[in-house]
């Protein structure tokens, strides 16, 4: 049995909908298993019409485990999404939406698998990192840990102004970017890794996460500057 076909489906509530950039919005679910989900996995959501078709997607746990009885989901509205056009326009608090999950593995951290812990996420891929570093603040700050992150421009980072006051103020932790269409802007590339591990120092684990095309390239980077393939996990969206 499949560890999807061993989960059951259950109605979460929409207990808080935020904006997050001009295409992704945070929305907080009402579910049984808020404390007890591991960092980097992720849950499937399904829509049934009122003719019973079904839309389903996977998306990323954003929080951390707590005692709020919610998870928070960051859901970036793609052209012609199915699934995230019913929440970018649609959706309100006080809707009731399947839900099944947490559902993952091995692309998780819990904060006993210590550090240094290496992130890597292009785009709306840095949702389960930031699990992960929200974890890291409230389980195991003194792990070190470095963020490489790729967006398009700094409006459209998720979790800006967080990540920034993580990097102000929390011991150990280190937010580098990579702006591809800011002036003087360009892709991750062997420097930008360097630099990275240069400021870290050779990770115990290396998460690496966003669409097919980022991963292979940032997980290639990484093996070409020495680092363990068995330290390397990746997590890949489609496109």
């Amino acid at each position: 049995m499949t560890e999807r076909a061993a989960l059951r489906w259950q109605e979460a509530e929409i207990a808080a909908i935020e904006p997050v950039t001009g295409r992704v919005r945070s929305f907080r679910f009402r579910v049984d298993f808020a404390e007890r989900f591991r960092p980097g996995q992720h849950v499937d959501v399904r829509l049934t019409a009122p003719d019973g078709y079904q839309a389903q997607r996977s998306y990323s746990i954003a929080s951390a485990p707590d005692a709020s009885g919610t998870i928070e989901l960051m859901i970036e509205h793609l052209d012609e999404g199915e699934v995230s056009g019913f929440f970018a326009s649609v959706a309100e608090v006080g809707d009731r939406i399947e839900l099944r999950g947490p559902i993952g593995g091995s692309f998780v951290w819990t904060g006993r698998d210590a550090g240094p812990l290496l992130l890597v996420g292009g785009g709306s891929g840095v949702v389960p990192l930031l699990a992960m570093l929200r974890h890291r603040d409230a389980a195991a700050p003194d792990v070190r840990a470095l963020l490489l992150y790729s967006a398009r421009t700094r409006s459209e980072m998720i979790a800006r102004e967080e990540l920034e006051a993580r990097a102000r103020d929390e011991p150990g932790f280190t937010l580098m970017l990579a702006l591809t269409r800011e002036p003087g802007g360009r892709r991750i590339d062997r420097a930008r890794i360097d630099a990275a591990l240069g400021a870290l120092g050779a990770p115990a684990h290396a998460f690496v996460c966003g669409s097919n095309p980022f991963v292979s390239a940032a997980s290639d980077l990484l093996l070409d500057a020495g680092v363990p393939p068995g330290v390397i996990r990746t997590e890949r969206f489609g496109g």
